[in-house]
């Protein structure tokens, strides 16, 4: 397959990942109607999360197919595992922020960077699927090993916020 094939393959899969978040989007919207005007705010960053969601995971298809055509380059797959790590490392960052500052005083940094720390927590499920199609697809044993310490990393975060955030829900505990 010529270059352009490939590249024109991998664009279009992330065109039909957009119409497919922004499709999920519309009907988000039309599902709440007019309950969304209460809370603008709130119900503009629920259908953010949603779009970027449903993007990242319809993402994975091209995302899988711009890896795999980019197999024979081992620069490459060193410096983008090397990212990946990278990448992972703020998401355990994050969670140990998160873990010791949730109950810090309501002004101090430390709270402040708990708080920040969320966006980032949010971001860890769709990153642990992207690095295990990463460790999938990895022709090379040691970015392999990086990608799936990235996953672990990313997955372990993951259960983290799902143990502190829903566990309690479902127990009636706070």
């Amino acid at each position: 397959m010529k270059p352009i094939a490939k590249i024109s393959v991998v664009a279009a899969g992330y065109v039909v990942a957009i119409i497919l978040a922004s499709i999920a989007v519309a009907i988000h919207i039309r599902i709440i109607g007019p309950d969304a005007q209460s809370a603008g705010g709130m119900y503009a960053f629920g259908d953010s999360v949603l779009f970027v969601a449903v993007f990242g995971v319809a993402a994975l298809l091209p995302t899988g197919a711009a890896l795999f055509f980019l197999r024979p380059y081992r620069g490459f797959w060193n410096a983008i595992s090397g990212l990946g790590l990278t990448v992972a490392v703020t998401s355990v960052v994050a969670a140990g922020l998160y873990a010791f500052g949730r109950h810090a005083a309501v002004s101090s940094p430390l709270a402040n960077w708990a708080a920040l720390s969320v966006l980032r927590i949010l971001m860890a499920p769709l990153l642990a699927l992207t690095f295990l199609v990463s460790t999938a697809l990895s022709p090379y044993r040691i970015s392999r090993l990086a990608f799936l310490a990235a996953t672990v990393m990313e997955a372990s975060v993951t259960a983290y916020a799902v143990v502190v955030w829903f566990v309690p829900l479902f127990f009636n505990e706070s």
